[in-house]
């Protein structure tokens, strides 16, 4: 009777560890250079020490002016003040919505073309929105007829951007809200209008 032959052991898999050993290495990589480019950001971030963006609405207007009843048509015009006083940071807006609303409710919203804001500079911002067939709820229809026989309306501007901040080479993402309240717009372009300071916000 012929003797067991012995089992050899199982071979262990061939380039395994060497695989395994270069993907922690990419890997390590990849983290030490995104938190160093982190690093380097908010370094530059903190030795620049950027300044509060400034809006104001400058000009505002309502015209082509039509309600029946609880149904509204007209064409709201206003001027937005955009201040970048930062001497090394300029902006890219890459997209503006923008509504208008009276008491709680929204009259009318738009979008302004993306561009782009050198540093240390003033833009100001054509904003033309128009509402269409627009009906009217609760109390917002009789509040407005009053308003629009004395002449001029109390109208809210809310602006919601996605922006890119610029320093040097590197471009942060950032959310930009600026809300400009308590504007009294006239229903003539003719009428006299008080720059009126925006309230900002960036996230």
């Amino acid at each position: 009777m012929a003797a067991p032959q012995p089992q050899q052991p199982p071979r262990a898999p061939v380039g395994r560890p060497q695989h395994s050993w270069l993907l922690r290495c990419i890997a390590l990589t990849a983290l030490a250079s995104i938190a160093f480019t982190v690093l380097v950001v908010i370094i530059i971030w903190v030795s620049i020490q950027p300044r509060k963006l400034k809006y104001s609405m400058e000009h505002s207007s309502i015209g082509a002016y039509n309600q029946t009843k609880d149904i509204l048509n007209a064409k709201f015009h206003f001027v937005l003040r955009a201040h970048n006083p930062n001497k090394r940071v300029s902006l890219y807006y890459d997209r503006i919505d923008v509504s208008v609303l009276y008491e709680d409710q929204i009259l009318s919203v738009g979008t302004v073309a993306p561009f782009y804001q050198p540093r240390r500079n003033v833009t100001h911002l054509d904003l033309d929105l128009a509402a269409k067939n627009e009906k009217l709820y609760g109390a917002v229809a009789r509040d407005l007829k009053v308003d629009q026989a004395s002449g001029d309306a109390d109208l809210n501007v809310k602006i919601r951007a996605k922006i890119r901040l610029k320093i040097g080479v590197f471009k942060i993402h950032r959310k930009l809200k600026v809300l400009c309240e308590s504007l009294r717009v006239p229903f003539s372009s003719s009428n006299g209008f008080q720059r009126v300071p925006c309230d900002t916000d960036v996230d």
